[in-house]
């Protein structure tokens, strides 16, 4: 409890720090204590429930969950992820202050249906099996404020960067002091739509640092009493919102070794075998990086995001992306070059959606698969027979048909914790249940106000 103050017995709120987990479906919960207590907690954390991992996005505990009314878990923190933002825009708002945990057992053991801990052990399987390192970014957009922007507000527009700028300039700042290495804060296309742009990091700190972005940026459009949302889709017909995953993988010495400059598009070989495991298994994975009904509003064709399976140069109608590089000022395309996700939404988990993607391009290189899903032309500009000879197929066209493609490719779904799987699918059975009566429109409004 609060203490009275030496000088005239008042007292005034206690600081608090959070131990936060993010969930299989992206939302970031946890529990708060006394900050100068943190020392009692370093350990053994603080409790848990199994069914907490089971909550679907309508904030139902999902029925049929592996769980049930029975376990209990601990939530560990990881001190090195430790978010202390001290202030905003609104000088009375307390500051933010959080560390990301690992949810275990409440004997230590890592408990299986953990993200964090999925995503942890994938990369590290990139370096114990393949002597490879993961460096990764995610890029997110999302509306701020009222759709009906004053027109001046053009796409891409000083006047739409003018409109936001205290909110970015509070932005910017806010990331940078919680450790999250902000590069860019800009308009975009569609109407009060805006993208912030971070700095790569290695392997899990990557998600967290998605997480730290979503929060932090939710809670300088709170205190400024702005209206925001990361939802892919806030209009059936208008601009959408993505998350684009950048990725690059460098071996124990720290060298780039997806490029090769031999090649026709700058991609090596391992780099290949990598793209080509991403794409066969791409239609399963979009059952966690595209994992709501809203989500298929968003991936169709003309839409800059992702309606087939193929890999692109700089083609962003494409699901998987070479990124461009540059030599001006004698830099190196080597240390640039990266892979970029692009069937990705913020109703996904940073962590559970980055680990499929690894474990897919990893058995990829295991399988020495072959790269032939390319095409630098509009997927849907090509014929049905052009693209069978290219081997490029749909994605598939909802939730329910993601988790089908799933549940039939027993190769990566074998490869997941089955209590995290039996866990998932009840989460998104019930999901679909609730909302398949909804239109586009009362899905757009929904979803809009849960992410």
């Amino acid at each position: 409890m609060s203490r009275p103050t030496a000088d005239t017995g008042m007292i005034g709120p206690v600081a608090m720090t959070t131990i936060v987990t993010t969930d299989l479906i992206g939302i970031t919960r946890g529990r708060s204590f006394p900050t100068d207590e943190l020392a009692s907690y370093q350990a053994s954390g603080c409790g848990w429930v199994p069914a907490n991992s089971a909550l679907t996005p309508q904030d139902a505990v999902a029925d049929n969950n592996p769980w049930g009314a029975y376990g209990d878990l601990r939530l560990i923190p990881d001190m090195r992820t430790r978010v202390q933002v001290p202030n905003g825009p609104d000088a009375n708002a307390p500051g933010l202050d959080f560390i990301h945990a690992d949810i275990c057992e409440t004997d230590g053991r890592p408990w299986a249906a953990c993200p964090r801990t999925l995503l942890r052990n994938e990369v590290e399987r990139y370096r114990e099996q393949l002597g490879l390192e993961v460096t990764a970014a995610f890029e997110h957009e999302f509306n701020l404020g009222e759709l009906d922007a004053p027109l001046s507000h053009r796409a891409f527009s000083l006047g739409a960067q003018h409109h936001a700028a205290s909110f970015g300039g509070w932005l910017l700042s806010a990331l940078r002091a919680g450790g999250v290495e902000p590069e860019m804060f800009l308009p975009e296309y569609g109407k009060a739509q805006y993208e912030i742009t971070c700095r790569p990091t290695q392997g899990v700190a990557a998600a967290d640092r998605a997480v730290n972005v979503r929060e932090i940026t939710r809670e300088i459009a709170r205190q400024m009493g702005l209206a925001i949302s990361f939802s892919p889709k806030l209009q059936e017909d208008g601009v959408s919102n993505g998350v684009h995953l950048h990725i690059s993988l460098q071996d124990q010495q720290g060298n780039p070794v997806m490029y090769d400059p031999d090649t026709s598009n700058g991609l090596s070989t391992l780099g290949q075998h990598w793209a080509a495991g991403v794409l066969k298994y791409l239609p399963a994975l979009c059952a966690f990086s595209a994992p709501t009904p809203i989500s298929y509003l968003r991936l169709k064709p003309h839409h800059w995001s992702a309606s087939y399976a193929c890999l692109g140069q700089r083609n962003r109608e494409a699901s998987l992306r070479i990124c461009p590089t540059i030599t001006i000022g004698g830099k190196s395309p080597a240390n640039q070059y990266n892979l970029e996700f692009r069937p990705l939404d913020a109703t996904a988990s940073p962590h559970l959606s980055m680990a499929t993607v690894l474990m897919a391009g990893r058995l990829g290189i295991e399988q020495k698969l072959a790269l032939n899903a390319t095409t630098d032309e509009e997927p849907d500009t090509l014929s049905e027979a052009q693209r069978q000879a290219r081997n490029i197929v749909a994605l598939p066209g909802s939730l329910g048909e993601a988790l089908e493609c799933l549940r039939h490719h027993d190769e990566l779904f074998d490869a997941l914790p089955k209590p995290m799987m039996e866990t998932y699918l009840a989460i998104k059975t019930q999901e679909l249940k609730s909302t398949d009566s909804l239109t586009p429109t009362e899905l757009c409004d929904h979803y809009a106000r849960i992410y």
